[in-house]
């Protein structure tokens, strides 16, 4: 069936599933495989399932209440969450990489009714069990009687049996209720990368704020496009600009069942947008570069893309005829990828535009749902993370001497209906990032230029204050290590040397594979060979001091952020 595509705006995320549901009901709403075999999953079937889960709650007493969910993305995972939140619930999203006795401390913290989970779960949360007494329900998406099981285990099947037993015989307990926006319908622990985990309040408000701006600036987002869904779900970016906005949008969405899949998944669902971090893109580049120059193909690569920026200058383009190989490793349908999360260099930008691949470099915090800027196609400003969405307002608190060029750096302050309520039971906290006159302190520096771009230098917690006073953001001199290719990943720290002074310092896994057969001292000889080139082209106090070998990656949050507090100065 062919869909003509209409924009509509979500009223609450009800009128998000309702809407979609009737304009493209038989369409494939997801696409996954669980062992080997392909499902499709249609956005009735969303409606549907939403309606007899949040119907067998009522029944069992938790509608309204406080329900988690945690595990691989899995369709019936984003139904337990619509199906919570439009019965004026709570969802909790948990990491699937949390320990257990972390997932115990949330569940139990959060005064969780019930947890919803994937089959990875099956056997954590049963025999964790006994330390969760506030748990009324363990619900497994798919039952398995040989694993451990409790009195209070009920699965996801017999649910929705139930829900759809009541509904038909005219329960409208749960379709009837009125969706309150301002009420907390989501509590987001941030796992981060600086060891402190609060719990972030979201209603249907700043949910339906995000969601809407996502599909207004993304403009290219239609039912004709897809996704290929590879961040955690528990993700804020990955729920509200990935599958809240896609779903909105009457977007097919391919669920990626591992990382290890990733490149399969893209040659076989041939997608045509993918919601990424920085290190999926870095990574990616790699990769393309690597195998361009194993071939010996470096410099007819090069004419090519100085070729294609030609001809697309004057409106002609070339690049599928010219980079069809590197396109195919994408699947060949790929258009545009959204990323966030982190800077990305802009050459990397560049290089796959000339390729044919729009990298559409955006900004967020989960605290404001997370989507505050981002460069919209054909308006984008390389370094820059783009215009404030709408609904959402952006402004610097200045910092005393900090400059970039003519603009003044300082702590990016946002407000909007997309800025959370607060943190969960953590009234001092939630204060301390409030201005007065309720402006929300996002902890990251930056600017705003002439034209209301927004342009991010650097976290305040991470900022290093050198021993003269001078303050350097640690992610700009990331940025240009992370060109030398015999590096796979770095972090720059202010260290202490024997002297007492704080230095630059960058910690730094070498790339395995091209460093092969050297010794520890060959490599750190090679690395900091490259540094010193780096440091020529850099201001005196920005130059790297120290370098400090790893022997293992960086440890990561499941969005494959580095958590710089677990790094050992």
């Amino acid at each position: 069936m062919e869909y003509v595509f209409e924009e509509k705006a979500a009223k609450d995320i009800r009128h998000l599933v309702y809407s979609s549901a009737e304009k493209y009901g038989e369409k494939d709403l997801y696409i996954y495989t669980r062992n080997k075999q392909r499902y499709n999953y249609k956005y009735n079937d969303l409606k549907n399932n939403m309606n007899y889960l949040g119907t067998a709650f009522a029944k069992l007493g938790i509608m309204g209440g406080t329900v988690a969910v945690i595990g691989d993305s899995h369709p019936m995972y984003f139904t337990t969450y619509y199906a919570t939140v439009n019965g004026n619930g709570i969802i909790i999203p948990l990491d699937k990489e949390l320990a257990d006795e972390e997932i115990v401390n949330f569940l139990n913290l959060a005064k969780a009714d019930a947890v919803v989970y994937t089959e990875s779960f099956n056997n954590r949360l049963a025999k964790n069990a006994d330390k969760l007494p506030g748990i009324k329900y363990f619900i497994p998406i798919y039952i398995d009687t040989e694993k451990e099981i409790t009195d209070r285990t009920r699965g996801m099947d017999e649910l929705l049996a139930l829900g759809k037993e009541a509904l038909e015989g005219g329960d409208t307990t749960y379709t009837g209720v009125e969706i309150d926006m301002e009420k907390c319908c989501a509590i987001i622990f941030t796992s981060g990368t600086t060891g402190t985990s609060k719990g972030v309040m979201l209603c249907q408000r700043n949910l339906v704020t995000a969601t809407n701006s996502s599909c207004t600036t993304m403009s290219f987002m239609t039912c004709h496009e897809s996704l290929l869904s590879v961040l955690p779900p528990n993700h804020t970016y990955e729920m509200t600009c990935g599958h809240l906005a896609a779903t909105n949008k009457g977007m097919t969405s391919y669920l990626n069942e591992s990382l290890k899949y990733v490149t399969r998944n893209l040659t076989s669902f041939k997608p045509t947008v993918m919601a990424l971090v920085p290190l999926f893109v870095e990574t990616f580049h790699k990769r393309i570069w690597d195998n361009i120059r194993s071939k010996g193909l470096e410099k007819k690569v090069r004419f090519a893309m100085k070729l294609s920026n030609f001809c697309g200058f004057f409106g002609i383009d070339i690049r599928k005829k010219l980079f069809g190989e590197i396109l195919s490793a994408f699947g060949g349908n790929l258009k545009y990828l959204v990323c966030g999360g982190a800077p990305i260099d802009k050459e990397i930008i560049k290089d796959f535009r000339a390729f044919g691949v729009r990298v559409l470099e955006g900004y967020g915090i989960t605290e404001c749902s997370p989507l505050v800027a981002v460069n919209i196609g054909g308006h984008e400003r390389f370094g820059s993370v783009g215009w404030p969405v709408d609904g959402c307002q952006v402004k610097i608190e200045p910092e005393e001497g900090q400059k970039c060029g003519k603009y003044d750096v300082g702590e990016i302050l946002v407000k909007g209906d997309n800025v959370m309520l607060g943190y969960y039971n953590n009234p001092e906290a939630t204060a301390e990032v409030f201005t007065e006159d309720g402006w929300f302190r996002t902890g990251d520096y930056g600017y705003v230029d002439d034209e209301n771009y927004v342009f991010i230098t650097g976290r305040k917690k991470n900022i290093i204050i050198l021993s003269n006073g001078k303050n350097i953001y640690p992610e700009e001199i990331e940025s240009y290590l992370a060109h030398i290719d015999i590096i796979k990943e770095c972090v720059v720290i202010g260290k202490e040397n024997a002297a007492g002074e704080v230095v630059i310092t960058a910690m730094v896994y070498p790339d395995p594979e091209k460093n092969e057969g050297l010794s520890n001292d060959e490599i750190l000889a090679k690395i900091k060979e490259e540094i010193n080139i780096v440091n020529r082209k850099l201001p005196v106090f920005k130059q790297v001091h120290e370098v400090v070998l790893r022997d293992t990656e960086f440890e990561k949050t499941t969005s494959r952020k580095i958590k710089r507090h677990t790094i050992n100065k």
